[in-house]
């Protein structure tokens, strides 16, 4: 289908996945375009700049992109009938494909490394495409989240072609799109309870696994470790008899980390026990793909990291403050986790994002959480963000802090929290981490630097 159409407008196209698929159509040729709610006349909006700078048309969403030469529109799950641009396509009789079945579609072109898991797969994405690249295999990459090294390039960062036959993805298990790709290679990183209930993950993953020519599996997760295919194949933090690749020896040296891949030496600007997992899990992928783990040591000492994943923006009064995506129960606790090297105290501050997934969390954000504080930690929460429509707005980050707090731990709501430096300065010391949590809202850039303002 890809290859017999030329045209391509994406309703949405700011949003992370469908300005990724945007930038990687107009990579190989095609002509694309598109609009989103976002888009106002006269207003500046740094992904239109950035993906008109790539010769992508943008307009406001008001119908007036969609022509009689357009010969797809691609959506998003949140684009209604209603729109616009929806009413114009049935109008014009204009086929339309989903984000995932397009991305579905471009897995079929390439030898495609799909990256399955509920935690880590930007990261781990982004270190493979680097070290694939650092191997001169010329990959192609499409993200969930900007890579800094392409960034940096003027661009968004979540999108990439290349020359060779490579292509690394992010599979979403969150809305199922995740059983539609037909990977050379499937890579699982963990299971833990997200989106979904663990049993409704298990046959997801499950599905992926069958899909994938070859699997390769975190065998430190109890659960992934359950879909292996071959101990060969995997990888692991924890001494397993048998196991294809062994990471050891992890020391965190303020924002640098050190340890070994099969007594292969790894250093990465950058921090947490996770990220030796992602590293891991990068390096092991693309050993079976012929490329030796001292290229991967060598790729991944350069590595720069990815928008919001512990960005660290800088320190301020003995103060560091560092932005990150973490949003789910076992991501913040790893992200706490990772900053308590750096200080002698870590806030954290987290906006939960859906009143249903905050419910659906409720008591593993207050089992996480607990379980990695310090007595000298603090956690700070603001009302959870709404992005609209009508979901039943039955619970408070306030709750949960109250939760926290019966635990005996030092939990604190803000309701604004554009209020949340004043209300926190005595709480900062001279030897502090202030940690940023959140997603889902694109707002939160711009508070990482108001925050950083205010220090």
């Amino acid at each position: 289908m890809i290859n017999q159409t030329e045209q391509f407008f994406f309703i949405g196209i700011a949003g992370t996945g469908m300005s990724a698929l945007a930038q990687y159509l107009k990579g190989i040729g095609k002509k694309v375009s598109g609009s989103d709610r976002f888009f106002k006349a006269g207003e500046y909006n740094e992904t239109r700049d950035k993906l008109e700078a790539a010769g992508i048309l943008c307009f406001e969403q008001n119908g007036s992109g969609i022509t009689q030469d357009t010969q797809c529109v691609i959506i998003s799950a949140a684009i209604e009938e209603t729109v616009p641009e929806m009413q114009k396509t049935r109008q014009l009789q204009i086929p339309v494909l989903k984000r995932s079945e397009l991305l579905a579609e471009i897995v079929t072109t390439k030898k495609t490394i799909a990256v399955g898991g509920t935690s880590g797969k930007s990261t781990t994405s982004a270190m493979l495409f680097d070290i694939l690249r650092f191997a001169n295999l010329e990959p192609s990459i499409i993200s969930g989240a900007g890579l800094v090294s392409i960034i940096k390039e003027g661009k968004i960062g979540n999108a990439a072609v290349g020359k060779g036959d490579w292509l690394v993805i992010e599979a979403d298990e969150s809305d199922g799109s995740i059983v539609q790709y037909h990977s050379e290679v499937g890579l699982l990183l963990n299971v833990d309870k997200d989106h979904k209930e663990i049993a409704v993950l298990m046959d997801v993953f499950a599905r992926f696994r069958d899909n994938s020519k070859h699997f390769i599996v975190n065998r430190s997760h109890p659960l992934a470790a359950s879909l292996s295919t071959g101990i060969k194949n995997d990888f692991s933090v924890d001494p397993i008899p048998g196991i294809g690749f062994l990471a050891s020896d992890f020391n965190q040296d303020g924002l640098n980390i050190r340890f070994r891949i099969n007594d292969v030496p790894f250093r990465l600007q950058t921090v947490g026990r996770h990220n030796m997992e992602n590293a891991l899990a990068a390096a092991a992928t693309a050993y079976q793909l012929g490329v030796p783990l001292e290229v991967s040591a060598g790729a991944l000492a350069q590595y720069e990291g990815i928008y919001r994943r512990h960005q660290v923006l800088g320190q301020k009064n003995g103060v560091w403050l560092i932005d990150d995506y973490a949003h789910n129960p076992v991501k913040c606790a790893r992200s706490i986790e990772a900053c308590q090297p750096l200080a002698e105290k870590v806030i954290a501050w987290l906006q939960p994002h859906g009143y249903a997934p905050t419910k659906f969390l409720r008591k593993d954000f207050i089992q996480e959480i607990s379980a990695v504080l310090r007595p000298q930690d603090e956690i700070w929460m603001s009302e959870i963000f709404y992005a609209g429509g009508t979901t039943v707005k039955d619970i408070s980050a306030a709750d949960l802090v109250e939760d926290l707090r019966k635990l005996g731990k030092n939990a604190f709501f803000v309701e604004n929290r554009n209020n949340l430096v004043k209300a926190m300065r005595s709480h900062l010391s001279q030897d502090a981490v202030l940690l940023l949590m959140g997603a889902r809202d694109p707002s939160l850039e711009e508070f990482a630097r108001q925050t950083w303002e205010e220090l």
